[in-house]
């Protein structure tokens, strides 16, 4: 266990844990089902879909033929989502904003997967900088 949290009345306790397998005895991820609404919960969701995609290289996934195209290629879209973020922040919508930074997001997590790189480690970093700002 990596920490124990007590909700406001101190009724309820949250259990963060690093898991060595499926938390359910149903095979689930969790009691919960593998659907969750945590910011670490849909990246490591997105990381299974991205692995999958890489073991199975179906033709249809835009994902699969990205990481075909190698990290190169994937650097370069990154640069490309970077800036059509950076003009969605200047002068567009909230929702245009928000699109461009989920496309951000998804290529950053598909280098994770080329690097080898669990998101869980960037989650980690920026749990221990929080203490600092």
């Amino acid at each position: 266990m990596r920490e124990a949290r007590a909700d406001c009345d101190r009724d309820a306790l949250l259990l963060v844990v690093e898991p060595e397998g499926p938390a359910c005895h149903t095979g689930a991820r969790t009691c919960f089902g593998d659907t969750t609404p945590t910011a670490a919960g849909i990246f490591e969701e997105l990381r299974r879909v991205i692995a999958d995609r890489e073991l199975a290289a179906p033709e249809d996934s835009y994902t699969a033929r990205l990481l075909a195209k190698g990290l190169d290629h994937t650097l370069k879209k990154i640069g490309e989502e970077a800036t059509e973020v950076i003009l969605a922040a200047k002068g567009e919508s909230e929702a245009r904003l928000a699109e461009e930074t989920a496309d951000l997001l998804f290529h950053l997590l598909v280098v994770l997967q080329q690097r080898r790189v669990p998101p869980a480690d960037v989650l980690g970093v920026l749990r221990r900088r929080r203490s600092g700002l």
